[in-house]
């Protein structure tokens, strides 16, 4: 199939991934990070319709080498079914990882505006919803700048008073919670033997946890958690002595399965108030031995950050501008595309690799990856989408 976008190591396909995947070489691809459809019929479009089942993640896995790891985002109503279908497609299930993010919009029935529309009762406009957070317009007219379209927005945006008792009584109570964080599920394709074996045969295992550690730098000073002995000071004659302990910088913190944005960051700090971290050392006592001699205390590994803040400084926070989406992008689920560069990077093997994005969207994965300088590879169903794709790529 000749893609429809192929310039800088990034290749667009537009079609259906069901057709196109069997097209690509087996074992090809290093990893994959995608947006599926959740099956919630987001905002009546038809391509939400339903979450992909077994056929799809059993395509995938084909073109993927073997310990290759793959994220995909999934809807918290949803997310069980994708996570079925991607197991049951013969993947392994690793972890869930957390994307908590504070710009969402209620998206709720008010049960008020139910009863009076189920009445035929109209409704006097006392205000708009325009200008709140989550329902400012971009330069279009109607398309909202978080999630999606505004037909008519003058009347979706619209604060109306209940018309009847029983509407009046309702007012308040609606369907659904505020969305606030999505679900990413990490699955891998089964491993060629140990890990070990897989990273020298494939160039594939495990994550690159030393590329996204969070803040820093710290010291780690020690490193024997073996036992030790000693026979005099100094001496190290009797097997099991490893001589002094040796001291490690590490640049940050290990990463968390959980990510924030900015405003569930701000949101978070403000729960848990500013706190520094202090010193901790991890003693290791000695033990006496099946011999006359007596094993000395081993060091502690002492671990100090020095640094201070909120709590949101123990995870990612993708600092998302809000012209990123690009001109024109109507796409409702456009995902911010510094959290796709952390992604990439923690998926990416020691080359870099070739990432696969079989959902690509408005192609907020494949940009990432030119950013990053990785080869990527999409496929888009829509065609309208990969134009847009295309002119962001252009755009960079």
């Amino acid at each position: 199939m000749k893609p429809y976008y192929e310039k800088d190591n990034i290749t667009l396909f537009c079609g259906d991934n069901r057709e196109v995947l069997p097209t690509l070489s087996e074992a090809s691809v290093d990893f994959v990070c995608s947006d599926p459809p959740y099956g919630l019929g987001f905002m009546g479009h038809e391509w939400d319709h339903g979450v992909p089942g077994i056929p799809y993640w059993e395509a995938i896995q084909r073109v993927c080498k073997p310990g290759a790891l793959m994220l995909a985002f999934g809807g918290t109503r949803t997310y069980h079914r994708l996570t079925c279908a991607i197991e049951d497609a013969g993947w392994e299930i690793r972890d869930c990882l957390m994307w908590l993010y504070g710009t969402g919009f209620p998206k709720a029935a008010d049960i008020g505006k139910m009863i009076d529309k189920a009445k035929g009762a109209s409704r006097e406009v006392i205000g708009t919803k325009l200008g709140r957070p989550g329902y400012s317009l971009a330069d279009n007219g109607r398309t909202n700048e978080v999630y999606g379209d505004l037909h008519n927005p003058a009347a979706e945006c619209a604060v109306t008073a209940p018309a009847t008792d029983l509407a009046k009584q309702w007012t308040g109570w609606a369907n659904a919670l505020k969305p606030a964080w999505e679900p990413i599920v990490l699955a891998m394709k089964p491993l060629d033997g140990t890990l070990a074996h897989n990273a020298e045969t494939w160039g594939v295992a495990g994550m690159n946890i030393g590329g996204c550690r969070i803040g820093g730098p710290f010291v780690s000073q020690g490193g024997n958690n073996f036992d030790q002995w000693r026979s005099g000071e100094g001496r190290s004659d009797r097997p099991g002595i490893h001589g002094k302990l040796t001291a490690a910088v590490q640049s940050g913190r290990w990463p968390a399965n959980i990510s924030l944005d900015e405003e569930a960051a701000t949101q978070l700090d403000q729960q848990s108030g500013q706190t520094a971290s202090k010193v901790r050392i991890e003693k290791n006592f000695g033990r006496k031995d099946e011999s006359q001699y007596r094993i000395k205390p081993v060091p502690g590994v002492v671990k100090d950050f020095g640094d201070s803040g909120g709590a949101s400084r123990f995870f990612y926070t993708a600092k998302a501008s809000r012209s990123e989406r690009g001109e024109g992008n109507d796409h409702p689920t456009v995902k911010p595309l510094k959290l796709m560069q952390y992604l990439l990077t923690l998926l990416s093997t020691p080359t870099g690799g070739l990432v696969l994005d079989p959902f690509a969207g408005s192609g907020s994965t494949l940009l990432a990856a030119k950013l990053l300088g990785r080869p990527a590879m999409g496929i888009e169903l829509d065609e309208h989408f990969c134009e847009i794709a295309a002119s962001r790529l252009d755009s960079l």
